[in-house]
């Protein structure tokens, strides 16, 4: 039978344990909010990832603010909006499959605690093989209390009508 002191000191080692080790968002993700280039380059990575790789939802979800709002525009210009939660439902439903998403351009405008960023990518199954599957994000973002937030953002998708990358890409 083991002593009622050396349960209590195991009890106290696990506690001490867990509180050590148990990080909350703040403290593992504060410094992808430090810079707009960290809050983009962190959204960017979120989502990315191998097929074994978990989702990384906390992470994404940590990087918006509470309200965000995500747009997608499709070809023919119309606009469905949705919450980060109703994105990552149906993906946490079926197994993962690889995806990354690599930066081709990016160009912000920042005024005081507002910023805009354009952003197109190139969505990869492998991120050493370039892909033809790519869009433009515009991200909404704003300064508060010591760190950026994602408030909104919207995509298109690249399409023969409509080469929106392509048409990033020759901008200045």
């Amino acid at each position: 039978m083991i002593p009622f002191k050396h349960k209590v000191s195991a009890c106290f080692c696990l506690l001490i344990s867990l509180t050590v080790f148990a990080q909350s968002p703040e403290e593992k993700y504060s410094k992808d909010v430090e810079s707009i280039d960290a809050i983009i380059n962190a959204w960017y990575d979120a989502f990315s990832g191998g097929a074994e790789d978990p989702w990384q939802y906390e992470r994404d979800k940590f990087l918006h603010s509470e309200n965000a709002l995500i747009t997608y525009v499709d070809e023919e210009g119309n606009a469905s909006n949705h919450s980060l939660e109703s994105l990552y439902i149906p993906l946490l439903l079926q197994p993962r499959k690889a995806a990354y998403e690599i930066e081709l351009k990016r160009k912000v405008s920042k005024f005081g605690h507002l910023a805009l960023v354009w952003t197109a990518f190139e969505v990869r199954t492998n991120p050493e093989e370039p892909s033809e599957v790519r869009g433009l994000n515009s991200v909404q973002l704003h300064f508060e209390n010591g760190r950026w937030f994602i408030d909104s953002w919207m995509v298109q998708m690249d399409s023969k009508d409509h080469p929106v990358v392509q048409e990033f890409l020759d901008a200045d």
